[in-house]
């Protein structure tokens, strides 16, 4: 499988790249972070997002979207990581849809369609402490009539106070630690016992905790099947860890053409600083770094795509990857940049924040070497 994007997915790659680099450049991003925006992002350009056919990206056809799949999702992600744009489409497009394409058909009826319209935000709430560790849930789902009690917390549940639908992941079954008895369900945020509180992350992207006390779901609201939702986790895991990993590709691309940009137009003892070959050696060397993690997103992405049977083995290696180049990215770019790149005033370290969440974003690149070396066959 050619490591490359058909002409459909270029012709996606370009519409995004137009909207977002012409809608949400990083003054766009800015405007928001200064302003103290309470939504973190513009419903306005959701909006068009779903007219586009961004938000219904991997709704299935018959539920109103574009029925693509994690490759067309890289795409987009990789596009709005060059610009560091503000958007619920991870939350809601990627991970919901993903978790949401499981449940029923009642559920999916209910949800997606209303998803790919852009009239419905969705969050993910899984990881409960600083980590990422998601076999170490500890939310507890009690079963309470017909139904199921939930009580415990949830940390770092992106755009979670904007969100119309909590995917929230709880253990009914087991000891934190184990896959099995794992149930996820779709929750209204405004149950009763809810709290939800806003955190803005270290990059002014949207985060939340969010606190269930006693709070009451019927059976319906359970995605698949009681304590068997180990694999369905894994997967919605899976294709958000490709989509940072093609975020991160971006994110260190665009440093990368800044940072060159600069090279050529900054003078120093009365030379470019461009003509130093040290300087050319570290750049060729990012330079390559970050082709052999394209191509290590865009392997992952493919094999989800395939259902294949290596593909949570390639998303580790795309995300280990990614987090260290994108690391690798920043830190040259400011380096490069003098002391000048340390300041708010250039884009660069904008551009270092974004990057040192993704690396924890649905673990980091620590976490998913160990993962690597715990499978038997990769």
């Amino acid at each position: 499988m050619p490591l490359l994007l058909n002409d459909e997915q270029t012709m996606l790659r370009d519409s995004a790249r137009g909207f977002i680099g012409d809608k949400a450049p990083i003054a766009h991003f800015r405007q928001l972070r200064d302003s103290k925006d309470e939504t973190g992002f513009s419903r306005a350009h959701w909006k068009t997002f779903a007219e586009m056919g961004f938000a219904g990206l991997l709704v299935p056809e018959a539920h109103g979207g574009s029925g693509l799949g994690a490759v067309e999702a890289g795409v987009i992600m990789e596009e709005i990581g060059r610009t560091l744009m503000p958007s619920p489409f991870f939350a809601t497009s990627v991970l919901a849809v993903t978790a949401l394409r499981s449940g029923s058909e009642a559920q999916q009826a209910a949800y997606l369609p209303k998803i790919a319209e852009g009239a419905l935000l969705a969050a993910l709430a899984v990881d409960e402490g600083n980590k990422h560790r998601p076999l170490n849930i500890a939310l507890k789902a009690e079963r309470s009539g017909n139904g199921f009690k939930l009580n415990g917390d949830k940390a770092f549940v992106i755009d979670g106070h904007t969100a119309d639908l909590l995917i929230v992941a709880a253990r009914s079954g087991g000891s934190a630690g184990e896959r099995e008895g794992l149930t996820l369900f779709a929750i209204d945020p405004k149950a009763k016992g809810i709290a939800i509180e806003r955190t803005v992350m270290v990059d002014a992207h949207n985060a939340a905790r969010i606190v269930f006390d006693n709070v009451a779901v019927d059976a319906d609201s359970v995605l698949g099947e009681v304590d068997q939702g180990g694999a369905l986790l894994d997967r919605v895991l899976n294709i958000g860890r490709g989509a940072v990993a093609a975020e991160m590709v971006g994110l260190s691309d665009e440093v990368f053409g800044r940072t060159v940009t600069y090279l050529k137009e900054r003078k120093q003892f009365g030379k470019l600083i461009g003509e130093f070959q040290a300087l050319q050696h570290r750049a060729a060397h990012l330079y390559t770094e970050i082709e052999v993690t394209r191509a290590a997103a865009m392997k992952a992405l493919q094999l989800l795509d395939a259902d294949a049977p290596n593909a949570a083995a390639a998303v580790a290696v795309a995300k280990a990857k990614a987090g260290t180049t994108a690391t690798l990215a920043v830190q040259e770019g400011v380096q490069m940049h003098g002391g000048m790149g340390m300041t708010d005033q250039f884009d660069v370290g904008l551009f270092m924040k974004r990057a040192r969440v993704c690396q924890e974003l649905l673990g980091d690149s620590n976490y998913h070497s160990d993962q690597l070396a715990k499978m038997k066959k990769y």
